[in-house]
């Protein structure tokens, strides 16, 4: 067993996608490009439109935001909810008075 440690002091800003008073980090990785990350918005944080690289869960653990899809609508979501962008599918996501998320990415995921 190994204790995960993820508070928001060891987050690392996301300097892509235009994001704004957003952070990360990264949780773990896997074979066949997986990856696991926390994500921090702060309140007016976002990462703007760009294509998933990955399959991805979005995944609200607490706080409330927005994800949109290719349509550029924004839904809402909050904790105990989440999003699934397929690979290549534009999205982007924020939060008006912030959230956590637990985003995992991977090669082929299918939602529940």
């Amino acid at each position: 067993m190994q204790i995960i440690d993820f508070p928001r002091d060891h987050a690392s800003p996301i300097d892509l996608f235009d994001a704004l008073a957003a952070s990360n980090v990264h949780l773990a990785s896997g074979r066949g490009e997986t990856h696991v990350y926390c994500l921090y918005f702060d309140a007016g944080g976002s990462i703007g439109e760009h294509p998933a690289g990955f399959a991805q869960l979005f995944l609200v653990i607490e706080g409330h935001g927005w994800v949109a899809g290719s349509d550029g609508l924004r839904a809402p979501v909050k904790a105990g909810q989440g999003a699934y962008f397929a690979p290549g599918e534009l999205h982007s996501k924020g939060s008006d008075s912030g959230m956590t998320v637990i985003m995992v990415q991977a090669d082929e995921l299918e939602p529940a």
